[in-house]
């Protein structure tokens, strides 16, 4: 019999290496949804996404599905999505607006915080029956806070708060929505979604991964390089085709002009080391410029400066939220089996914006992360190539240590590469499976005053 003590699976994730049966071991998966998706805090939606009262979205925590909903007070709620009655998931529509939720099977209904409203045949319960049982219900989940306008929710009875599980990296949650000139953001334009064969570990690997690029998105670059300069574009398709060619730029670029920012609790993030010349070919674009403008109107000139040196990429919150600030873009990864994985993208309107820059962020979304994009379909492509190697028995061992002897600690609070395709990251997800995996989370995160973020640097 397989040995799932704590014991035994610190043996799985050694210096540089991890074991196979991480990504490959079905009781290792149901492990994790118990131990790491019903423990941490998860992000379940944007509070744009119900607006009004009885505004509801459906969502999940690992394969737990859930409806978060604003009540007729105002609040936000996080429902479990059953019937008290005989189980049955409750709300079937992916988004709308509700007076009350009513069970499809007998008619049990609920208000929108959760609580039961009426039973069909309520005659001839028993004596423990009361409809005024908060455990009969649409039950509420327990903890659910909101940074910035993003709601994250934990199973967990007990634990860190949300801003000292997230850290640092508050600040890429700060950079996205200080960039809205009205400082608020909204979610819009609909929501990409996309499976692959594997394990859900392999997309947040990959996302902050800067080796990759120059070998799994060769079409996509040679296209690009093929691209006039001179050909018509809308502004976005510019940008597009610069990161695709960006992606086949030498190792030297990567290692001296892009970093990787780990931070406790598995949380990371990639991005340019700040270059404020990197600004001047949007400066001529008139849209930018009317973007410029707003917000300097609303937060002066010192402070869009400093919004708009930073230059992050993808910021991977652990275990299943990226999302990449500059482009208004959320990933969110929902494991539904061993090697089955769903992600769903989201965009996000900046208040007080142009909308111009919306359309744009809904163009890049299709070029760059659309489902029949020419750099998705690459990764995608590789994702369930790995499901099928890891299916063949071979190399016991994964290696994940490129770096690992030149990483080196960061002035905000956390660990770094010495260059970007150090597998720091991956490491420090592992650090994070590892303390939820054994019951021994990592420790709350200090919450003190961080530097400004213009403050990372090499």
């Amino acid at each position: 019999m397989t040995d799932y003590s704590a014991a035994h699976l610190r043996e799985l994730v050694q210096p540089g290496r991890v074991h196979r049966s991480l990504y490959t071991d079905p009781r290792i998966f149901e492990l994790e949804m118990e131990r790491i998706f019903e423990r941490a805090w998860i992000y379940v939606g944007h509070e744009s996404e119900v607006k009004a009262p009885g505004d509801y979205r459906t969502t999940r925590i690992g394969r737990k599905p859930l409806v978060m909903v604003r009540h007729q007070d105002g609040k936000i709620y996080v429902l479990h999505n059953q019937c008290a009655h005989r189980g049955t998931m409750v709300v079937a529509g992916e988004r709308g607006n509700a007076s009350e939720f009513r069970c499809c099977y007998h008619g049990w209904t609920y208000h929108t915080d959760g609580r039961l409203k009426a039973v069909s045949l309520p005659h001839g319960y028993p004596a423990h029956f009361d409809p005024k049982d908060p455990g009969i219900a649409m039950v509420q989940v327990r903890r659910v806070a909101n940074y910035r306008g993003f709601v994250f929710a934990s199973l967990a009875d007990h634990g860190p708060s949300l801003e000292e599980f997230l850290g640092y990296m508050t600040t890429s949650f700060d950079d996205m929505v200080d960039r809205a000139p009205d400082g608020e953001l909204e979610a819009a334009g609909g929501v990409f979604k996309h499976a692959y064969n594997a394990n859900w570990k392999v997309y947040l690997e990959n996302l902050c991964d800067a080796a990759h690029p120059i070998f799994v998105h060769q079409s996509s670059i040679a296209a690009a390089e093929q691209q006039s300069d001179s050909v018509y574009s809308d502004g976005s398709g510019e940008i597009a085709i610069r990161q695709m060619r960006q992606n086949g730029a030498p190792y030297s670029f990567w290692e001296s002009q892009v970093g990787i920012w780990t931070y406790p609790n598995g949380h990371s993030f990639l991005g340019d080391y700040h270059d404020d010349a990197k600004l001047v070919a949007a400066l001529n674009d008139p849209a930018f410029r009317q973007y410029i403008t707003a917000l300097e109107t609303r937060k002066g000139t010192d402070e869009t400066a400093r919004i708009l040196s930073v230059r992050r990429w993808n910021s991977n919150v652990y275990p299943n939220l990226s999302f990449m600030s500059q482009f208004q873009q959320l990933r969110v990864v929902h494991p539904i089996g061993l090697n089955r994985t769903v992600v769903y993208t989201y965009n996000f309107r900046l208040k007080g914006a142009p909308e111009k820059m919306f359309e744009r962020t809904i163009s890049f979304a299709n070029i760059v992360n659309g489902t029949g994009s020419l750099v998705l379909t690459d990764d995608l492509e590789t994702y369930n190539r790995i499901g099928i190697g890891l299916a063949s028995g071979g190399a016991e061992w994964l290696e994940i240590g490129r770096g690992y002897t030149s990483d080196l600690a960061d002035e905000t609070g956390g660990r770094r590469g010495k260059n970007s395709t150090s597998e720091i990251y991956i490491r420090n997800m592992f650090d994070a499976w590892l303390g939820f995996m054994t019951d021994e989370q990592a420790q709350p995160v200090r919450r003190i005053e961080w530097p400004e973020q213009r403050a990372v640097s090499k």
